[in-house]
């Protein structure tokens, strides 16, 4: 199913022998736009450090009750490789917990089609400075971060522009629960069109300006202004998606209930 991204935060993860912490944040993989890590929060049971849970060791999810079960036992997560709670997220580190749990880095099938190279149409923005669509600022902050791991949390509130002008910020993300994409960006237009929400995949972002906190799109203002209205309250059908796809000649499919 579809969710909104910030509903993510405060979930309860469930080990198969009790509760390991709750989700502090997300963050994603802004070359392929999927959830690569929930951030755990331990509290008082593993003190000063964080945990990263790989999105394949979900097992069932509960949104009302906001709890995510997951294929661990505590022990497993207590002996797993120490990330202390400040310290960035390296690429050394992520191997080592592919490594640990026998999670597989290339996990899951995704929405927006296996293969990027060649099909600038059948992928979203991935960062490419030899293209037309490019990404700045991608240095780690520190040294050793993955420089393409993002959080969630900070993207949030990323002014949006089309190319021909403002038309808002980030709000939140909609997040596929089952290839665990974001599939659309929730961009509030209270500035620019009062009272309205647009979603836009990222198949729409052409440009990612870290350092300025912006993202550029590669539609204009008419073109989102036209799009089908989205009400927050609304259910996401895939009628909606197909409508959404015709309108900006997006490839793909709807969202299939299952």
């Amino acid at each position: 199913m579809l969710l909104v991204a910030s509903s993510l935060k405060d979930s309860a993860i469930e080990a198969s022998d009790g509760r390991i912490g709750s989700v502090s944040d997300v963050l994603f993989d802004d070359q392929n736009w999927k959830i690569r890590w929930l951030v755990v929060y331990t509290g008082g049971w593993l003190t000063g450090r964080k945990v990263l849970i790989h999105p394949s060791a979900v097992s069932e999810s509960d949104h009302p009750r906001k709890e995510l079960l997951v294929r661990l036992t505590k022990a497993q997560v207590k002996n797993g490789p120490d990330i202390s709670q400040d310290a960035p997220v390296s690429r050394q580190m992520e191997a080592h917990l592919y490594d640990y749990y026998g999670w597989n880095s290339i996990w899951g099938s995704s929405y927006f089609g296996a293969d990027p190279v060649g099909s600038p149409l059948g992928t979203p923005f991935v960062p490419n400075t030899n293209s037309a669509h490019e990404i700045r600022d991608i240095a780690p902050n520190q040294d050793g971060a993955d420089p393409h791991l993002r959080s969630i949390g900070s993207v949030t509130d990323y002014y949006v522009h089309a190319t021909d002008g403002d038309i808002g910020h980030i709000e939140n993300f909609l997040v596929d629960d089952v290839n665990w994409d974001i599939r659309y960006l929730i961009i509030d237009t209270r500035n620019w069109w009062p009272g309205k929400h647009v979603l836009v995949s990222p198949y729409a972002v052409h440009e990612i300006v870290w350092s300025d906190s912006k993202i550029r799109l590669g539609v204009s203002r008419s073109k989102v202004k036209a799009s089908p209205q989205w009400d927050p309250k609304d259910v996401i059908d895939s009628a909606f998606e197909d409508r959404l796809r015709r309108h900006y000649g997006w490839p793909g499919h709807g969202y299939r209930a299952a």
